[in-house]
């Protein structure tokens, strides 16, 4: 955060100070237990909580101000809408970074994955600030932007999208060099109406750019490479084909990680990535567009990104145990991305031997394809080879399974955690439905009672 004082900013967000006309030194917080000396405390009120109960607890921690609706004790600016305040307030601190380098990454699955690798590479040539978490949306875009301060080069900001303009107006907080699409799916198709409506709402990413800045475009599907169109500046593509600028080639897969060899118009290195899942390429390639596009080597992306870990909870997330491994990866799921990780789970399985449970719930948000996918992802799962399919309060598999797998059908997540009774040494599961469905439990459920089990069968031995 650039320093300011308490009554600039009252007059950028249009608020009205209460309280001393303090120095702010420090970023903006939603939780108050996260507030630093010489911070803003952010006082949202929610369906659940109202952050104007907390004010006391942050100014404790230092919290030089807090932006809220109402007055408090102590310093505060009072707006009409705090979420508005800390996205005007956060634009005006883009406005002033001069030398600051924004990329913008958005795209229907892998932001979040592509923002850390991309934070890996970009932090051995500067300072660089990334999202904590799932920040992107019109509270986490601006939080990250005012994390930035004059000694910043690079700020990546993550951005999601619930209905059409919301890139445009996060893009227009953010104002990035670098726009990057990684891909469109059907995720969240209930909301939008349609796949082409959810291309259009990631276009605003692109269409935000200007002529001096880039476009970094994957080209695993029809409409993020048509993109192009859209902006009249540098374009950079990323894919596993041989037209793509930045390209993977050779690639294998060991103990379900990707290795491949990095080819840029600079050269070509060899990547070893340490995230499971074949599909983690794409997301490794988009990374390196955007390094390669502010000049860093071939060979120094190769490296970073072979050394790079990923830290998102939920998200292919595998836990090696006494003789099972659990993939759980409950965060969210589409149609896409279920493909990916029941992919992920077969490699996995051939490599161990055993057998192979994918434990699924539902993938929500789908609208009048819901039906239709599930089946579809059942069917997958078959022609895959996966042995066990259990399905939790998600009927719709049913009329897709193949006879090649079979199907075990539960009502609850409770339900589901009891099957680690058929389980055995060498098995691999997979865990993956939308967040609400919350399939972590039952990662977490199966890997307490796996541990009891084999503790059990250790203490009969002796």
């Amino acid at each position: 955060m650039i320093t300011m004082k308490a009554s600039e900013i009252a007059a950028i967000v249009g608020g009205v100070l209460h309280g001393d006309d303090t120095v702010i030194s420090a970023p903006a917080f939603l939780s108050s237990r996260d507030c630093l000396p010489g911070s803003i405390f952010l006082a949202i009120k929610g369906e659940n909580v109202d952050g104007h109960d907390f004010v006391g607890d942050a100014a404790s921690r230092g919290a030089a101000i807090s932006i809220t609706s109402r007055v408090v004790p102590g310093n505060c600016v009072v707006v009409a809408d705090v979420t508005r305040a800390i996205g005007l307030l956060a634009a005006h601190v883009r406005s002033q970074l001069k030398n600051l380098t924004v990329i913008g990454i958005t795209g229907s699955q892998g932001k979040t994955t592509t923002k850390e690798l991309l934070a890996s590479v970009l932090s051995a040539k500067g300072l660089t600030v990334s999202p904590k978490g799932n920040h992107n949306n019109e509270l986490g875009v601006p939080l990250t932007v005012l994390q930035c301060d004059e000694k910043t080069e690079f700020c990546i900001a993550e951005m999601g999208a619930r209905h059409q303009g919301d890139i445009a107006a996060l893009a227009a907080i953010a104002q990035p060099h670098i726009g990057v699409v990684l891909r469109v799916a059907a995720a969240h198709i209930g909301e939008f109406g349609s796949i082409e409506k959810i291309a259009e709402t990631k276009s605003e990413m692109i269409q935000s750019l200007s002529q001096d800045d880039i476009a970094i475009l994957g080209t695993y599907d029809d409409y993020t490479p048509a993109m192009a169109s859209l902006h009249h500046g540098r374009t950079i593509t990323f894919g596993e084909n041989t037209s793509a600028t930045i390209r993977a080639t050779d690639i294998e897969l060991r103990d379900g990680r990707a290795h491949f060899d990095l080819v840029t118009p600079e050269g070509r290195s060899t990547v070893a990535l340490r995230q499971y899942g074949i599909h983690q390429i794409g997301n490794a390639l988009a990374a390196a567009a955007v390094a390669h596009a502010v000049g860093i080597s071939t060979d120094h992306i190769a490296g970073s990104l072979s050394t790079a870990e990923v830290h998102a909870r939920w998200r292919m997330e595998v836990r090696e145990l006494e003789d099972l491994v659990i993939i759980n990866d409950a965060y969210n799921a589409s149609p896409d991305s279920m493909a990916a990780a029941l992919t992920t789970l077969t490699h996995l399985t051939q490599e161990r031997g055993g057998e192979s449970w994918a434990f699924l719930g539902n993938m929500r948000e789908l609208g009048a394809t819901s039906s239709k996918a599930h089946a579809e992802i059942a069917a997958l799962a078959s022609q895959l080879g996966v042995d066990h399919l259990v399905a939790i309060a998600a009927p719709d598999y049913k009329s897709g399974i193949g006879p090649t797998t079979m199907l075990h059908e539960c009502a609850s997540v409770d339900e589901a955690i009891e099957f680690v009774k058929f389980i055995n040494r060498g098995d691999v599961i997979l865990c993956k439905a939308s967040r609400s469905d919350k399939l972590e439990v039952v990662a977490e459920g199966l890997e307490d009672l796996w541990n009891t089990k084999i503790a059990k069968e250790e203490g009969d031995k002796k």
